[in-house]
Protein backbone atom coordinates (compact mmCIF):
# COMPACT_ATOMS: atom_id res chain seq x y z
CA UNK A 1 0.00 0.00 0.00
CA UNK A 2 1.45 3.18 -1.08
CA UNK A 3 2.08 5.68 2.66
CA UNK A 4 0.41 9.15 1.75
CA UNK A 5 3.73 11.11 1.31
CA UNK A 6 5.06 8.96 -1.36
CA UNK A 7 4.21 8.91 -5.51
CA UNK A 8 5.34 7.11 -8.63
CA UNK A 9 7.79 7.03 -10.85
CA UNK A 10 4.81 8.07 -13.83
CA UNK A 11 3.60 10.98 -11.52
CA UNK A 12 7.10 11.91 -11.19
CA UNK A 13 7.59 11.96 -15.15
CA UNK A 14 4.60 13.73 -15.97
CA UNK A 15 5.04 16.33 -13.43
CA UNK A 16 8.33 17.39 -14.55
CA UNK A 17 7.35 17.26 -18.24
CA UNK A 18 4.09 18.85 -17.77
CA UNK A 19 4.98 21.67 -15.24
CA UNK A 20 7.05 24.39 -17.51
CA UNK A 21 4.65 24.30 -20.46
CA UNK A 22 1.42 24.88 -16.96
CA UNK A 23 3.97 27.36 -16.48
CA UNK A 24 4.04 28.92 -19.91
CA UNK A 25 0.70 28.49 -20.75
CA UNK A 26 -0.79 29.82 -17.46
CA UNK A 27 1.08 33.31 -18.67
CA UNK A 28 -0.63 33.56 -21.85
CA UNK A 29 -3.88 33.06 -20.43
CA UNK A 30 -3.01 35.57 -17.61
CA UNK A 31 -2.31 37.98 -19.97
CA UNK A 32 -4.87 37.36 -22.64
CA UNK A 33 -7.42 37.51 -19.69
CA UNK A 34 -6.21 40.75 -18.56
CA UNK A 35 -6.56 42.21 -22.26
CA UNK A 36 -10.14 40.86 -23.16
CA UNK A 37 -11.33 38.84 -19.92
CA UNK A 38 -14.65 37.96 -21.25
CA UNK A 39 -13.40 37.17 -24.88
CA UNK A 40 -14.21 33.60 -25.57
CA UNK A 41 -11.72 30.98 -26.21
CA UNK A 42 -11.26 29.01 -29.65
CA UNK A 43 -11.60 25.01 -29.63
CA UNK A 44 -8.23 24.71 -30.61
CA UNK A 45 -7.24 26.48 -27.32
CA UNK A 46 -9.73 24.27 -25.28
CA UNK A 47 -8.40 21.21 -26.64
CA UNK A 48 -4.42 22.40 -26.07
CA UNK A 49 -5.79 23.08 -21.98
CA UNK A 50 -7.23 20.12 -21.69
CA UNK A 51 -4.52 17.90 -23.06
CA UNK A 52 -2.32 19.61 -19.94
CA UNK A 53 -5.00 19.39 -17.53
CA UNK A 54 -5.78 15.89 -17.85
CA UNK A 55 -2.60 14.95 -17.75
CA UNK A 56 -2.54 16.76 -14.36
CA UNK A 57 -5.20 15.55 -13.23
CA UNK A 58 -3.70 12.12 -13.39
CA UNK A 59 -1.08 12.78 -11.56
CA UNK A 60 -3.18 14.76 -8.62
CA UNK A 61 -5.53 12.24 -8.89
CA UNK A 62 -5.19 10.73 -5.47
CA UNK A 63 -5.10 14.36 -3.46
CA UNK A 64 -8.04 15.34 -1.34
CA UNK A 65 -8.22 18.38 -3.71
CA UNK A 66 -8.79 16.42 -6.76
CA UNK A 67 -12.75 16.44 -6.92
CA UNK A 68 -11.98 20.18 -6.98
CA UNK A 69 -10.13 20.20 -10.67
CA UNK A 70 -12.06 20.19 -13.32
CA UNK A 71 -11.39 20.16 -17.11
CA UNK A 72 -12.66 22.66 -19.84
CA UNK A 73 -16.30 22.19 -21.53
CA UNK A 74 -15.05 22.28 -25.00
CA UNK A 75 -18.94 22.70 -25.80
CA UNK A 76 -19.85 25.71 -24.21
CA UNK A 77 -16.49 27.76 -24.87
CA UNK A 78 -14.88 29.36 -22.04
CA UNK A 79 -14.37 32.99 -21.35
CA UNK A 80 -10.49 33.75 -20.39
CA UNK A 81 -11.28 34.74 -17.31
CA UNK A 82 -12.62 31.09 -17.00
CA UNK A 83 -9.55 29.45 -17.95
CA UNK A 84 -7.47 31.20 -15.86
CA UNK A 85 -9.79 30.33 -12.75
CA UNK A 86 -9.59 26.69 -13.22
CA UNK A 87 -5.64 27.02 -14.23
CA UNK A 88 -5.62 28.76 -10.84
CA UNK A 89 -7.54 26.21 -9.17
CA UNK A 90 -4.48 23.27 -10.69
CA UNK A 91 -1.78 25.26 -10.06
CA UNK A 92 -2.83 25.60 -6.36
CA UNK A 93 -3.10 22.36 -5.93
CA UNK A 94 0.14 21.40 -8.09
CA UNK A 95 2.14 23.74 -5.48
CA UNK A 96 0.43 21.83 -2.66
CA UNK A 97 1.45 18.64 -4.30
CA UNK A 98 5.23 19.62 -5.04
CA UNK A 99 4.88 20.82 -1.02
CA UNK A 100 3.85 17.65 0.20
CA UNK A 101 6.58 15.45 -1.58
CA UNK A 102 9.54 17.21 -3.09
CA UNK A 103 11.89 17.39 -0.06
CA UNK A 104 15.05 19.80 0.25
CA UNK A 105 17.21 18.43 3.37
CA UNK A 106 20.82 20.07 3.11
CA UNK A 107 22.17 18.08 5.65
CA UNK A 108 21.13 14.60 4.03
CA UNK A 109 21.80 15.94 0.65
CA UNK A 110 20.12 17.16 -2.59
CA UNK A 111 16.38 17.59 -3.20
CA UNK A 112 14.73 14.12 -3.67
CA UNK A 113 11.07 13.03 -4.25
CA UNK A 114 9.71 10.65 -2.04
CA UNK A 115 8.64 7.57 -4.24
CA UNK A 116 6.31 4.72 -3.50
CA UNK A 117 8.94 1.42 -3.49
CA UNK A 118 8.78 -0.34 -6.46
CA UNK A 119 7.19 -3.72 -6.98
CA UNK A 120 9.82 -7.01 -7.31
Amino acid sequence: MMKKNQITEEQISIFRTAIPLFDSLYKEVSMLAQKKPDGTVNKTKVALVNRLLEDLKTVLSKEDHDKYLDILDDDTLPQYSDVLLVMSQYKASLKEFSHRYYYSDVAYGPSTWHRSPKKA
